[in-house]
């Protein structure tokens, strides 16, 4: 069997790219509060959620670990095509265009038996299944499968919470949690991808999505080991 972690990383468009409904859309909710302070506030926050949209934000990063083989694979934004390798965590790096990085996320899709994510029904599947659309891709297979179906796809924040019946945590917290090495142990956060891509260090950002997925992969050995019937 063939089973591979996946994670992405997205930023947003610049907000005055959209058009002016759009932007009227998302900010709807602002225009409601009166008190000034507060409206200011409501609107930088619904533009950095914008980031979380397929509609106004794009795939800079895929992350892909081969359980089998213990091996990863981090895709990443850049115009001219590049590839380096982590000799120490074994992560090879590739530069791509969007469009060609969804292509290899599918053409690897094809020939996967199982997915394994931390919130990818909810956000990392929706989110590339649609910017592929956008990109006029169509994705291979479909990943948007019955919510307690682990054949095709285990998301572990889906088991860790037992579907909902308990609170989520984020993946920084698992990890804290049950002892392993947190990507945001080295400084970064998702928080921070925004201001590393604008700063260009979008190879920063494809390490930090690389330490998601061996994070991810870590976490789905406890799981599988000590809590999977």
């Amino acid at each position: 069997m063939i089973q591979v972690v996946f994670d992405i990383e997205t930023v947003s468009f610049p907000f005055e790219s959209l058009s002016g409904s759009q932007q009227e859309y998302l900010l709807r909710d602002a225009q409601k509060i009166e008190n000034q302070k507060e409206k200011d506030q409501k609107i930088e926050d619904l533009i950095r959620y914008t980031s979380l949209y397929p509609f106004t934000a794009k795939v800079i990063a895929i992350g892909l670990y081969d359980v089998q083989k213990e091996k990863a694979f981090v895709y990443y934004e850049s115009e001219p095509k590049e590839e380096w390798f982590d000799e120490e965590r074994n992560v090879s790096y590739k530069g791509l265009s969007e469009h060609d990085m969804l292509k290899s996320f599918w053409r690897i899709s094809e020939k996967t038996d199982q997915f394994i994510s931390f919130n990818g029904r909810y956000f990392d599947i929706p989110f590339l299944m649609m910017r592929s659309a956008l990109n006029k891709i169509k994705p291979s297979i479909n990943l948007i499968t019955n919510r307690f179906d682990k054949v095709l796809h285990i998301d572990l924040l889906e088991q860790f919470t037992y579907f909902g019946l308990t609170r989520k945590f984020n993946l920084d917290f698992y990890c804290r949690a049950f002892g392993i090495e947190s990507p945001k142990s080295k400084g970064i956060s998702g928080l921070d991808v925004k201001t590393l891509y604008e700063a260009g260090k979008i190879k920063d950002i494809a390490v930090y999505c690389g330490g998601d997925i061996e994070a991810t992969y870590k976490l789905f050995k406890i799981w599988n080991e000590y809590l999977r019937f």
